[in-house]
């Protein structure tokens, strides 16, 4: 499929265009024809309804809906998605019947009017505002966030209009990915997803702020924790940082996704309390790093509730990815944007990632930051998590060689002995007690040949 930039997206926004924006660039889905509203005509609205579903639609802004006294259309949202829908509304002024192409642009035009005023518009009418949530599509990834964003972006009012493209082949139906590609190809439209939106957001706005810093003493030495919370949701981060990472090249990280029940209460469903300990020893040994912990993502990003939920479609038979497609959940929900920003505002520019999941490079690059190696962590494998590692393993490409296929008491009791991996020959050379780890870590491998990962604990060097 062929897409245009965001860049272009808002230069077309800008420039009074249409543009069509998909949900998602890698699925065959639905489409929403897109505009300004304070640049709407009645040859831009005749357009719409000539090939959409003509429900057509104004996203404003929570404060704008406020002001113009648009309430919910119903008192208690029941859409599927959630899109807010508010009472509908036409122009007081100036139109006729509502209907027309002329009558809806003058009242899309007004609702984009900072000047307009409550009073100016009847109720019901043919143009059905929606709210917007603040934050936009990093806070609400739908075809509304992403409206009232484009129109932001290209220094509009932020106010827009949208409407789904139907399908010319299947009257019945909307258009897929496919025809919106040829519909936009026919008409000189730019075609955009979501997704792009957001990652075009998450590259070019600053959205966290650095809240506190403070020493905190642990088992494995001292680490300064720095706050950080996020301008978008207002969740808040912590980073813990050893030593000084001076030019900020070659910095061992560990970005560890929040897990209440593995880091809190030590539950053996999961690996992530060990591998956060573990990170926390290897960083403290190699004397400089970083220790990233991110909130907001447990469960993989669906929260505590969907995850204990999982946790009961996995005591049923299901597997971790199958348990959260059945509620409906992707497998993984997790944005690393808000981290990379966290890391380069540390001052890190290149970066040697703790982790077993390749995967995870992709969510970090950008913002000027750099891997330049992966250093994988050790699993502490238990009869009760033995088929979550698995899964990873197997469905979600997670780098975990030599898991068993069973395990016993005796060697599940062993394994719970591991102690933390991967210290660097630069480390050891450099510390005496990164040797002595070494050594534990040898002794531990030995007691258990499921302690994760065998092999030579040296960086794997990362091409690109």
């Amino acid at each position: 499929m062929t897409f245009s930039s965001v860049e272009q997206a808002i230069a077309d926004i800008e420039a009074g265009k249409a543009v069509v924006v998909v949900d998602d660039a890698d699925r065959e889905n639905e489409g929403d024809l897109i505009f300004a509203a304070e640049m709407a005509t009645p040859e831009l609205v005749a357009f719409m309804v000539r090939y959409t579903s003509g429900y057509i639609c104004v996203p404003l802004t929570e404060a704008d809906c406020d002001r113009l006294e648009l309430p919910p259309m119903y008192h208690t949202n029941q859409d599927r998605r959630g899109t807010a829908y508010t009472v509908s509304v036409d122009a007081r002024e100036g139109t006729t019947t509502g209907i027309s192409a002329h009558d809806r642009a003058l009242t899309m035009r007004m609702l984009a009017d900072p000047a307009s005023s409550a009073t100016e518009f009847t109720r019901p009418g043919h143009v059905v505002p929606l709210r917007a949530k603040a934050g936009g599509v990093l806070r609400r990834p739908g075809h509304t966030e992403a409206a009232v964003d484009l129109c932001r972006l290209a220094g509009l009012r932020p106010a827009g209009v949208l409407c789904e493209i139907v399908s010319e082949k299947d009257v019945e139906d909307m258009a897929r990915l496919d025809e919106l590609e040829l519909f936009c190809a026919v008409h000189g439209l730019s075609l955009i997803s979501i997704a792009d939106v957001i990652a075009y957001r998450r590259r070019t706005e600053r959205q966290i702020e650095r809240m506190a810093e403070a020493r905190i003493p642990t088992a494995h030495g001292e680490f300064r924790a720095v706050g950080y919370r996020s301008t978008v949701d207002e969740i808040e981060h912590v980073a813990l940082v050893r030593g000084d990472l001076g030019d900020g090249e070659d910095v061992l990280v560990r970005v560890h996704s929040e897990c209440l029940t593995g880091d809190v209460f030590g539950s053996r469903r999961c690996d992530c309390g060990p591998q956060l300990d573990a990170a926390i020893a290897t960083i403290a040994a190699e004397g400089r790093g970083v220790v990233l912990y991110v909130r907001g993502h447990e469960g993989r990003g669906i929260g505590l509730m969907h995850k204990l939920q999982a946790y009961q479609l996995q005591d049923e038979g299901q597997d971790t990815v199958d348990a959260n497609v059945s509620l409906g959940l992707p497998a993984d929900a997790r944005d690393y944007g808000t981290g990379a920003q966290i890391l380069a505002d540390l001052g890190v520019r290149s970066m040697r990632l703790l982790t077993n999941n390749p995967s995870k490079r992709a969510g970090l690059e950008g913002y000027d930051l750099r891997i330049v190696g992966r250093v994988p962590l050790p699993v502490r494998v238990t009869a009760d998590n033995l088929r979550y590692l698995t899964t990873k393993r197997d469905r979600m490409g997670h780098d975990l060689p030599n898991l068993p296929t069973t395990l016993d008491d005796e060697v599940t009791e062993a394994s719970a002995d591991l102690l933390p991996a991967a210290v660097s020959e630069r480390a050891a050379a450099a510390e005496p007690e990164a040797v002595s780890s070494a050594l534990r870590l040898a002794h531990a491998r030995a007691l258990s040949p499921w302690a994760l990962p065998v092999e030579d604990p040296a960086t794997e060097e990362v091409s690109g």
